[in-house]
C-alpha cells in the first residue's frame, strides 16, 4: 500500500506544481473560424479576461477549415500541458456525426474546461410568406410542400441548417428546399431579395431588418427569450419538444492536470459572474452557463447524441 501511494504521488504533485506556475508563457485558444464572427468574437473576450486575471498573454489563433475539425485536431495533437485550448461548441457535437473519418473521437480526445454561453438563434422569413406566427407557417408549408426555401450560413452541417432540419422534423416533416451558403450575411441578403423565404439566422445580423419590418421574426430556437427580440416567442411554445442554441465552452487536450483545467474553469466563471463581461456577451444574444468541467462534459455529449439524431434521419453528408 506505500508503495502503490508512492507510485500515486509524483503524477499528482507534478500537476499541481504546473498550475502553481501556470501560465508561464502565452497560451493560444484555437478557434475554428474565420475572424469576426461570434466564435472568434467570444474567445478573444475570453483571452482578455484570462490575459488580466492570470498575468499572462492568452492569444486567439483562427483556424478554419472543415466545420471547425482542422482547430480541433491540431488541439488534440497538442502537449496536455494547458498551453493550446479550444474554443469549443456545437460544431463539435455536430462534426461527431456529420464526419465518418475524423481522426479523433471529440468526446474522448478533448477534456472539458467550462461552458461559456448558449446562444439563440431567431426563424426569420420574407414577408411575402402569408405567416404571422409558427402554426401559420407550418400550415403554409404542408399546404405547399417544396414551394418554400431555406438558406443556411456556414454551408452543410452548420447550426442555421441543423437547426432548421430538427425544425422540419418536429414540426412534422415539412418539405422545404435547403439551400446553404457561405455565411448568415449573404444567405439574409438572399432572404431580403425574395430568393429564399426563411433563415434560421443569429439574432445579430438578423435584428436591424426585423426592426425595420424587411423580415418577419416568427420564433425563437432557444427555449428562453431574448431580451433584443422580447415579444417573439420560443418556437418550442408551439413545437413541443423543439429546442436549438449554439453553445460554446472551452476544452484542452485529454491529459491536461486536473489542477490547471479547475484554475481556468474558476476564472471562467468568475468571468460570466462579472457584471462588466456580462454586458460584453449582450452583443451575442447569449446566456452564460458556466459550471464545473463535467458539466460542460455533459453538455456536449447530450448535444452530440442530440444532433446525432437529426443529421441520421435527415440524412446529411458534408460537401
Amino acid at each position: 500500500m506505500h508503495f502503490a501511494a508512492g507510485i500515486a504521488a509524483p503524477p499528482l504533485l507534478s500537476g499541481l506544481a504546473a498550475a502553481d506556475t501556470y501560465p508561464s508563457r502565452p497560451v493560444r485558444i484555437m478557434v475554428g473560424f474565420a475572424a469576426g464572427g461570434p466564435n472568434d468574437i467570444l474567445a478573444r473576450l475570453v483571452a482578455d479576461w484570462w490575459s488580466e486575471r492570470f498575468g499572462r498573454q492568452f492569444i486567439v489563433e483562427n483556424r478554419p477549415g472543415a466545420g471547425s475539425n482542422l482547430a480541433t485536431d491540431a488541439v488534440v495533437r497538442a502537449p496536455p500541458d494547458g498551453y493550446m485550448l479550444l474554443l469549443a461548441g456545437s460544431s463539435n457535437a455536430i462534426n461527431a456525426t456529420l464526419y465518418e473519418n475524423l481522426d479523433f473521437n471529440f468526446l474522448r480526445d478533448i477534456a472539458p474546461v467550462s461552458g461559456l454561453i448558449r446562444g439563440a438563434l431567431v426563424m426569420v422569413i420574407h414577408p411575402s410568406v402569408p405567416a404571422h406566427t409558427i402554426p401559420e407557417f407550418i400550415a403554409y408549408a404542408k399546404a405547399n410542400p417544396g414551394k418554400l426555401a431555406y438558406g443556411s450560413g456556414g454551408g452543410v452541417g452548420g447550426i442555421t441548417h441543423i437547426a432548421a432540419e430538427l425544425f422540419k422534423q418536429a414540426a412534422g416533416g415539412l418539405d422545404l428546399q435547403h439551400v446553404p451558403y457561405r455565411g448568415v450575411a449573404p444567405a439574409i441578403t438572399d432572404l431580403l431579395g425574395g430568393q429564399v423565404q426563411v433563415v434560421f439566422a443569429n439574432v445579430a445580423p438578423a435584428i436591424g431588418y426585423i426592426e425595420s419590418g424587411r423580415l418577419r421574426a416568427l420564433g425563437l430556437t432557444t427555449a428562453m427569450r431574448s431580451e433584443a427580440l422580447a415579444d417573439v416567442p420560443s418556437i418550442g411554445e408551439f413545437v413541443p419538444g423543439y429546442e436549438a442554441s449554439s453553445v460554446f465552452g472551452i476544452g484542452a487536450p485529454k491529459g491536461t492536470p486536473g489542477a490547471i483545467i479547475d484554475r481556468l474553469n474558476k476564472e471562467a466563471n468568475a468571468a460570466l459572474a462579472d457584471a462588466r463581461f456580462r454586458t460584453r456577451l449582450r452583443g451575442l444574444d447569449a446566456t452564460g452557463l458556466g459550471g464545473s468541467p463535467a458539466d460542460f462534459g455533459k453538455l456536449m455529449a447530450d448535444e452530440t447524441e442530440k444532433w446525432a439524431k437529426v443529421i441520421s434521419l435527415a440524412k446529411i453528408r458534408p460537401e
